[in-house]
């Protein structure tokens, strides 16, 4: 056997060909026909898989320039380790080492970086169990993974790879990660700024120096994605202020010896300030131009901004979608004149061609009818593509409850420029539940209930349910039937039946008791888009017993009418809600009205009327002002001496003024609030995501700060009756329901006021 190939590994492609074509010996061998191929030395690789890669066969002249080809393919294919050719006559011989296959890895110690994730990083590039082992990917891998936890800050991560030999040509892998501690930043310097000072600006910055809450948020930890999102928001906090040629020159990070600490220098260059000239409308504006100028938030003599320059395009694209002009396009041209520091801001408008629907198609809907959804949606087969149409198809959608998720797209038909479809995807929740539960409640002590609930009944959109509630404070039997389209113009209807046994002393009220029983009628009618018009009518039977604890005001309402009452209600109600969501909204606003009345002839006759206010707005991408007033009335008419006890109005507790016990605060008797005819309530909270939970679907936080009393009547008003507190909330939407965590501190409570710093709740929300 003649060998005439030196053997070759761990080198790669290029300069494995360059070492055999230096070789003298190598390539001192005569060209011969080969007449057979031998291949030895294979143990996973099938010779199938050889012969298809190679590139000579037999036949062939195998002379130096074939002998290096074939080195050069066999290596490529990364399956080998070493590869030698000889020849045994015209025979040629092709021995192989295999490169071995990796039997496991085990990653350990890495807690910033998920191993899922680096494993699924890692099967990318080839390196998984069962493949054959690459050095120069584990190699990338380490590099990579060093790469990663330094971008986060931990410069101290030390990462050791292990390859550990097995029988059969194989080998186990071993990543062993030390992570250590993140580098905490101890200055961020920014060189440049005259306009406004350090602190003007870093405290726009998520990252920054020690705090008193960087334990929960980090903030003091370094993080190169975090650095990378503070300088954009640097940029725009000048290009918003009118410095349109403001520049970040460079970021230069020194860490220290110990790799402990960093410190950021931020070098910027303001340039100057401009201020807007003149704003243009040019194009075809399809909508007169004094309506598309109300729209734009810019006007001369007012500095630059260009937050304000894109959301005025984008309110001029809304417009002009809602014409049909579904993907016109408005570009913003600035005309700068940099000799006066002026600005000539340009809308050029091309509204495209008028778009319009072919088709609504719907899927995923396997249980809930299609006209369900059908009857939601604002936009129409045959008519204009408008996109505030489709957007609030989606919002009524998602509002339903019967959805885990909504997708609405819009793709063109083929062959067409002016048509497109809708497809509307949805992806459906449980249609019923059948509950049974134990839970707790500071206010209505142990809760046993049991329910079974259909939200859409054989996917027809009506809602039943049948509740067994038992507490300390209320037994409640009740079924209830609603139809949201009672008529296909989305009037509502429904039926509903109880019955209510209540110790009111549970209630931290005045002591009595309440057996209730009774049913109604309601319709709800569509004013408007957002406006909603309700009427009920409900009968209700009354017995009210006392106790020895009974107040004496209650005493003399029961003397001077009754203890027991046939009360017909009539209610009407008005309501306005532009909230994006019914539950966990970030946006939008909620006002109501109602009022009730028992009617004339009932055993009582009284009326109630209430409004109540919620917004939403939007302070940053995840924080949220919630704003909450509350204002309610009551009192007697005819024959009835004042607005029954059972019917006034209490507050404090979690779902009023927190850090109060429930429905204590107002006038008391007996040292129990007897509740009064006014209710004022305040609140005012800033919601934020939880800093340890992803999922800020199901769970939210907020900083809170409460006013509001009762009053006896109109007279009695005065400031020094009002209570105030601040503190924390958690809101948990658990499988049983709304769970609320209060953690309050009363700000001016006084001599006999019944006070709670920790409050707890299964029930809803304000």
């Amino acid at each position: 056997m003649r060998f005439f190939t030196r053997r070759i590994g761990f080198v790669t492609l290029l300069l494995g060909s360059l070492m055999l074509l230096a070789s003298p010996l190598s390539w001192a061998i005569s060209p011969f026909v080969v007449k057979d191929i031998r291949l030895n030395g294979l143990q996973r690789i099938s010779p199938g898989t050889v012969f298809n890669y190679l590139p000579v066969s037999a036949g062939d002249t195998l002379d130096d320039t074939r002998s290096a080809e074939v080195i050069r393919v066999l290596f490529k294919t990364g399956f080998f380790e070493d590869v030698r050719l000889a020849n045994e006559g015209n025979v040629l011989i092709i021995i192989f080492k295999e490169r071995p296959t990796i039997a496991n890895i085990k990653i350990t110690g890495n807690k910033d970086i998920k191993t899922e994730d680096l494993t699924k990083a890692m099967k990318q590039i080839g390196l998984t169990e069962g493949d054959v082992f690459n050095r120069s990917a584990l190699d990338k891998v380490e590099r990579e993974l060093q790469r990663q936890y330094f971008s986060q800050g931990k410069y101290g991560a030390k990462i050791k790879v292990s390859v550990k030999p097995l029988n059969l040509n194989r080998v186990d892998i071993g990543i062993d990660v030390a992570e250590g501690a993140s580098a905490k930043i101890a200055h961020i310097n920014i060189v440049g700024n005259h306009a406004f000072d350090d602190d003007q600006l870093l405290k726009r910055f998520e990252l920054s120096t020690e705090t008193l809450f960087s334990f929960f948020t980090s903030s003091d930890q370094y993080s190169k994605q975090k650095l990378a999102a503070d300088l954009e928001t640097l940029r725009s906090y000048y290009l918003d202020r009118g410095y349109i040629n403001f520049n970040i020159d460079s970021t230069p990070v020194s860490i220290s010896p110990d790799k402990g600490s960093v410190y950021i220098t931020i070098n910027i260059t303001e340039g100057e300030q401009f201020t807007i000239s003149e704003v243009k409308l040019v194009g075809n504006l399809v909508v007169s131009e004094d309506e598309l100028r109300k729209l734009i938030l810019l006007s001369p003599d007012t500095i630059f901004s260009r937050k304000l320059v894109t959301e005025s395009a984008s309110q001029l694209a809304e417009r002009l979608g809602a014409e049909g002009y579904a993907f016109a396009n408005v570009n913003p041209i600035p005309d700068i004149d940099k000799q006066n520091n002026r600005v000539i801001v340009t809308f050029a408008i091309d509204p495209g061609k008028r778009i319009y629907v072919r088709r609504i198609n719907i899927e995923g809907n396997a249980k809930t009818r299609d006209e369900v959804i059908r009857r939601e949606l604002r936009q129409m087969e045959g008519a204009l593509l408008a996109t505030d149409k489709v957007n609030r198809s989606r919002i009524r959608l998602q509002r339903l409850g019967y959805f885990q998720d909504v997708n609405i797209e819009t793709p063109a038909v083929p062959g067409t420029s002016d048509q497109v479809d809708v497809n509307v995807s949805v992806t459906e929740r449980s249609l019923g539940t059948l509950t049974a539960a134990v839970g707790f409640s500071q206010v209505q002590g142990v809760l046993l209930s049991a329910s079974i609930t259909q939200d859409n009944f054989l996917g027809s959109g009506k809602r039943i349910s049948a509740e067994i509630n038992n507490s300390r404070v209320n037994t409640v039997y009740s079924f209830s039937y609603t139809n949201p389209y009672y008529t296909e113009d989305g009037v509502s209807r429904g039926f509903r039946g109880f019955l209510r046994q209540t110790d009111a002393t549970r209630l931290n009220v005045g002591s009595f008791s309440a057996d209730v029983f009774g049913g109604g009628v309601n319709y709800g009618f569509p004013l408007s888009e957002y406006n909603t018009g309700r009427l009920s009518l409900d009968y209700e039977h009354t017995v009210i017993k006392t106790t020895n604890l009974t107040p004496v005001t209650y005493l003399n309402f029961i003397n001077a009418n009754a203890d027991t009452f046939d009360i017909i209600k009539l209610s009407l109600g008005w309501s306005h809600d532009t909230r994006n969501r019914a539950i966990f909204a970030d946006r939008g606003m909620l006002q109501s009205l109602s009022s009730e009345i028992a009617l004339p002839g009932s055993g009582l006759e009284f009326y109630k009327i209430s409004s109540r206010t919620q917004v939403y707005y939007p302070l940053t991408r995840s924080l949220t002002l919630f704003l909450n007033g509350e204002l309610a009335y009551g009192d007697s008419y005819g024959k009835t001496t004042e607005l029954p006890f059972f019917e006034r109005f209490y507050a404090g507790g979690a779902y009023s003024v927190r850090g109060y016990r429930a429905n204590s605060l107002g006038i008391k008797e007996n040292d129990r609030a007897i509740g009064g005819t006014i209710k004022l309530v305040g609140n005012m909270e800033v919601i934020f995501p939880a800093p340890f939970l992803e999922d800020s679907k199901s769970f939210r936080l907020s900083a809170f700060l409460d006013v509001g009393s009762v009053y006896p009547g109109l007279e009695q008003i005065n400031t020094e009756a009002l209570r105030y507190s601040t503190g924390v909330s958690a809101v948990w939407l658990s499988p049983l329901g709304p769970l609320t965590f209060n953690l309050s501190k009363p700000l001016n409570n006084k001599e006999g006021d019944s006070t709670q710093a920790f409050q707890f709740s299964l029930g809803t929300f304000f």
